[in-house]
């Protein structure tokens, strides 16, 4: 450490500027996540997206935006789940077989619907036995949160193309009348909320 003060007043002034700079960007963002919530709460489907599970005042806008408004702008929910980049992709050459995730896409898109499934895991039920299934099952964090998300852009697309809010005990009796596997997990489970 020196205390030269050709050294060392030019880097305290240094260290000063990179403080208000830093100021005035986070001044910036927060007058932009203002705005950005301020018109979230104006759209149509502001409620349908806010009661989803994790979901809260930053990932509330940001899955509005991924779906948007148009209700014809996919012709399915396996249309967005390979354009969001969440549907794996298989490959084939010969007689080998391989599965990667997809390198074209919005990443910003694809972390939307990563972050959100990952919070949703301790909130709720299906969503934490299916991370955990997917974990037991030998895949790693990315991949168990990946294939989590895969499952809820299905049930997502639905609700936004009926606006139905989406309703988690009328999905957890809809899993127990198919016959899943999850609902195995989930009656171990004394928290579970289902209807006997």
């Amino acid at each position: 450490m020196t205390d030269d003060p050709g050294v060392v007043a030019p880097n305290r002034l240094l260290a000063l500027m990179l403080v208000a700079q830093l100021r005035t960007v986070l001044a910036a963002i927060d007058v932009f996540d203002k705005e950005i919530a301020r018109i979230a709460r104006t759209l149509p489907d502001f409620d349908l997206f806010d009661s989803l599970p994790g979901a809260g005042p930053h990932l509330t806008p940001r899955l509005l935006a991924a779906f948007g408004e148009q209700r014809d702008r996919y012709n399915g929910a396996e249309e967005l789940q390979k354009y969001s980049g969440i549907a794996p992709v298989t490959e084939r050459s010969g007689k080998k077989r391989w599965v990667h995730w997809r390198w074209q896409c919005p990443t910003f898109l694809r972390q939307t619907f990563v972050e959100w499934a990952g919070q949703t895991i301790n909130k709720s039920s299906w969503a934490g036995a299916y991370y955990r299934q997917q974990r037991a099952k030998g895949s790693s964090y990315q991949a168990a949160v990946r294939a989590l998300a895969f499952k809820w852009i299905r049930i997502l697309y639905r609700c936004w193309q009926t606006g139905t809010r989406y309703d988690e005990e009328l999905y957890l009796n809809a899993l127990k009348r198919r016959g899943s596997p999850l609902i195995g997990h989930l009656e171990a489970r004394p928290d579970t909320k289902l209807n006997r």
